[in-house]
């Protein structure tokens, strides 16, 4: 479905994201109604091999909804894109499944969380990796350039989603994968635009 806010409701929504968003960046706990960092990645059962590869420092950074790695494998020497990457984590689980000669990035549209997956990145040794700041309904990517888009948490924050899904299409090579973990509206969607933008906001 196509979005249809106007621009101040839109301004609004993107402005409750960021500093929701920003706080998360220097600690998530207490800011979602599910487990976060080490705890989150346990409950999500994400391989443990991999969370034991990461600082716990880092770790701590964790807010995904689910297990987007549980939806297939990654093959060594692609390329991921990791839509939303927050502090950093799935993208640094995307690398060292990729191996040494794939490439993992991360894009992310809130500042404070992006200077958050850089600092990161100074603790995890991994050279192929690259964080950068991006809308996924505006992806600074040629066609086709990834083999695979990853996304946790984040297409459910996304005003206008039939123009990120065309972007992931867009980036991704022909039978290229996406493996997406989010959350879904249960129930009937508000038509009145002002209580979605509530909702969303709240």
């Amino acid at each position: 479905m196509k979005a249809s806010f106007a621009a101040a409701d839109r301004s609004r929504i993107e402005k409750v994201i960021r500093e929701k968003y920003a706080e998360a960046a220097r600690s998530p706990e207490g800011l979602f109604h599910y487990p976060v960092g080490r705890a989150g990645l346990e409950a999500l059962t994400y391989d443990h091999e991999m969370i034991q590869r990461v600082p716990d420092s880092v770790l701590a950074s964790y807010c995904g909804v689910g297990n987007p790695f549980s939806l297939g494998p990654l093959r060594p020497g692609e390329k991921v894109l990791d839509i939303g990457c927050g502090g950093g984590v799935d993208t640094f689980v995307a690398a060292f499944l990729l191996g040494p000669t794939g490439q993992a990035v991360g894009i992310d549209a809130t500042p404070e969380m992006l200077e958050r997956a850089r600092q990161n990145q100074l603790k995890v040794p991994l050279a192929r990796v690259a964080f950068l700041p991006a809308s996924a309904e505006d992806l600074p990517f040629r066609d086709q350039s990834f083999h695979v888009v990853i996304s946790n948490g984040v297409f459910n924050l996304i005003p206008d989603k039939a123009s990120a899904l065309t972007e992931v299409l867009r980036v991704l090579k022909p039978e290229g994968r996406f493996m997406i973990a989010d959350q879904v509206l249960t129930g009937e969607m508000p038509e009145n635009s002002a209580a979605r933008v509530a909702r969303w906001a709240g």
